[in-house]
C-alpha cells in the first residue's frame, strides 16, 4: 500500500469563463505585463501554485488531459504561417513551466502526465513513489472551442495543487493506492477529481487496473 496525506489545497474554477476574462481577474496576482503571453491554463496553474507553493526540495508532479487548448487551437489555426510563441505555449507542461520559470522556482523533480481515464491513478502513483518527503500534486484543463466540438477538448476551465505529505500532522485528508487484481478499472479523470476535491467527497475505487484508490477527509 501507498499513502500521504493531503496537507493544503487551491482549487481555481473558471468553469467557461473566457480567458481575456481569467486574465483581467487575476492580473493583480502576477508582475505587471506577466499575464500577457500566459494562458488562461497558465494562470489558473500559477494562481494554485501561488497558495500552494513547492520548495526546492519537493518533487511536483502534473496532470492534464488537454492542457493548453486554447493556445494549440491558435498555433492551429495559425497555418501556413505558424506562430512559434504559439507553439511554445501549447505543449503539455506548458502551464506549470509559466508558473515556475517566470519566478526562476527550482524544484526537484518535475513529472508532466497525460492520459484519459487512468490518469489521476498514476498521477498519484509517480506522487507517491517519489522520494520527496513532500510532493505538489497539480493539475487542471482549458475549456475548447472548435476541439471541443470534436470532443478533442474539456468542457470547463479550472486547476487545482495540492501538497501530498508523509505526515498525518494537521491533513486535510489522508489518501491510499493498494494493489488489486487487475479486474476492470473506474473512470476517474482529472475532472472528475477537480468535482472530488471541491465537494470533498470521500473516494473508495478502482481508479486505474491494478490499482484501488481511497480517499478519505479528516
Amino acid at each position: 500500500m501507498l499513502e500521504r496525506y493531503l496537507s493544503a489545497l487551491s482549487l481555481q474554477d473558471a468553469a467557461a469563463e473566457p480567458p481575456a476574462a481569467t486574465r483581467e481577474r487575476l492580473k493583480d496576482r502576477f508582475p505587471r505585463g506577466a499575464t500577457r503571453r500566459m494562458t488562461q491554463l497558465g494562470l489558473l496553474v500559477a494562481t494554485a501554485l501561488d497558495e500552494v507553493p513547492p520548495a526546492p526540495a519537493d518533487a511536483v508532479v502534473y496532470a492534464s488531459t488537454y492542457a493548453e487548448t486554447r493556445a494549440l487551437e491558435d498555433y492551429l489555426d495559425s497555418f501556413p504561417s505558424a506562430s512559434p510563441t504559439l507553439f511554445q505555449t501549447s505543449i503539455h507542461p506548458s502551464a506549470v513551466q509559466q508558473a515556475l520559470i517566470g519566478k526562476q522556482h527550482a524544484v526537484r523533480e518535475f513529472f508532466p502526465l497525460t492520459g484519459r481515464a487512468h490518469l489521476v491513478a498514476h498521477a498519484l502513483q509517480t506522487a507517491f513513489l517519489a522520494p520527496s518527503p513532500r510532493v505538489i500534486f497539480c493539475g487542471g484543463e482549458e475549456r475548447g472551442t472548435w476541439l471541443l466540438d470534436r470532443s478533442a477538448a474539456s468542457d470547463r476551465s479550472f486547476a487545482f495543487a495540492c501538497a501530498l505529505t508523509t505526515q498525518p500532522t494537521a491533513a486535510l485528508a489522508r489518501v491510499r493506492l493498494t494493489a488489486v487484481p487487475e479486474d476492470s478499472a473506474a473512470e476517474l479523470t482529472v475532472t472528475q477529481l477537480f468535482e472530488v476535491l471541491t465537494s470533498r467527497r470521500p473516494l473508495d475505487v478502482t481508479a486505474a487496473p491494478g490499482l484501488h484508490l481511497k480517499l478519505d477527509w479528516s
